[in-house]
């Protein structure tokens, strides 16, 4: 399996996977049309995805350094 350096802190990582999962609620409940709603679901669960990888691949991309483990 490839591994990524962690990029996001663990505080990002917690609001990322809160913040896309009340993305993806208010996507089923309160989306205007079909479009909208898979457009809400898409950023959803690539910011719960990313929230569990730990790894942001366009925070890499701009050359965000990954997170030293103070061990």
């Amino acid at each position: 399996m490839v591994y990524f350096r962690h990029n996001l802190p663990g505080w990002e990582r917690a609001m990322r996977v809160v913040a896309g999962i009340l993305l993806i609620g208010l996507a089923i409940v309160f989306s205007a049309s079909q479009s909208v709603m898979w457009g809400g679901l898409a950023v959803g669960v690539v910011l719960v995805g990313t929230g569990l990888v730990g790894f942001c691949p366009i925070c890499a991309m701009v050359g965000r350094r990954p997170v030293t483990d103070n061990k």
